[in-house]
């Protein structure tokens, strides 16, 4: 069966990213980076073993603040690199339609957050060889961990691709997670509570990441919060798609 040409260059694109990553120092200086941090902090901070609890609690409860630092360091090279490079410049000369370029970059920098996780699982067979811990509530926080990764990292696309200068690009995606995630926080519904109704606070809390997460730590799914990640990702990608378009057009 003959290939679209759109999946051809997203796969061809997928595949140079995911290579880029695994050639260079950046995918295992984030991987090795991300377990110790998260080791630290579910041991050390979160206190796993001293709670006494077969539960993964203390661990999911980082990610959050976790990603909001590293993913942006995953993200910032998408398209930061390609245009002090000059490689954009051929990028954008290929016959491929730009969702497919946005995409497969994505893809690749989602598949190292997602390798990440995978090499955590020793502490979830840990867990289960000391007690007894609810696996599906475990695999649904897993789940929602993938999910708020991936959407960390399409706000990353977008601000790689406003920029040449990759420590911009992680600057800017680094505040513009901690916003979006501090929203979530209690210090800050008090503030604005101080300025709006109660019914207005909580309506800016929705669109925490923080919030949305939280659910999903607890082993719920719920609908809103998928389609909540689900449209983080795609408006973002769909921001970055528009920039590209920008260059191409220019």
């Amino acid at each position: 069966m003959k290939k679209r040409p759109g999946l051809a260059s997203l796969a061809a694109v997928y595949r140079r990213e995911l290579l880029s990553y695994i050639t260079t120092p950046t995918a295992y200086v984030f991987v090795a980076v991300f377990l110790f941090s998260i080791g630290l902090f579910t041991f050390q901070i979160g206190g796993l073993f001293e709670s006494r609890r077969a539960d993964l609690t203390p661990f999911f409860a980082f990610h959050p603040w976790i990603f909001m630092v590293f993913l942006p360091a995953v993200s910032m090279r998408l398209w930061a690199e390609e245009s002090r490079s000059g490689a954009i410049e051929l990028l954008m000369t290929l016959p491929a339609p730009t969702w497919s370029l946005v995409l497969g970059k994505f893809l690749a920098a989602w598949t190292i957050a997602g390798v990440a996780l995978v090499l955590t699982l020793p502490l979830w067979i840990t867990v289960s060889a000391l007690g007894s811990p609810d696996n599906a509530a475990i695999f649904t926080a897993y789940l929602g961990s993938l999910l708020m990764a991936g959407a960390y990292i399409a706000i990353g696309s977008v601000m790689s691709s406003l920029t040449q200068a990759q420590i911009v690009a992680f600057v800017l995606a680094v505040l513009v997670s901690f916003l979006l995630t501090a929203l979530g926080l209690p210090l800050v519904l008090d503030f604005f509570s101080g300025f709006v109704s109660g019914g207005v606070a909580e309506g800016i809390a929705r669109f925490s990441i923080l919030h949305h997460f939280d659910a999903a730590q607890r082993g719920v799914v719920e609908f809103r919060s998928v389609f909540y990640f689900v449209s983080l990702i795609a408006l973002c990608l769909g921001f970055t798609a528009l920039a590209v378009d920008a260059r191409r057009g220019g």
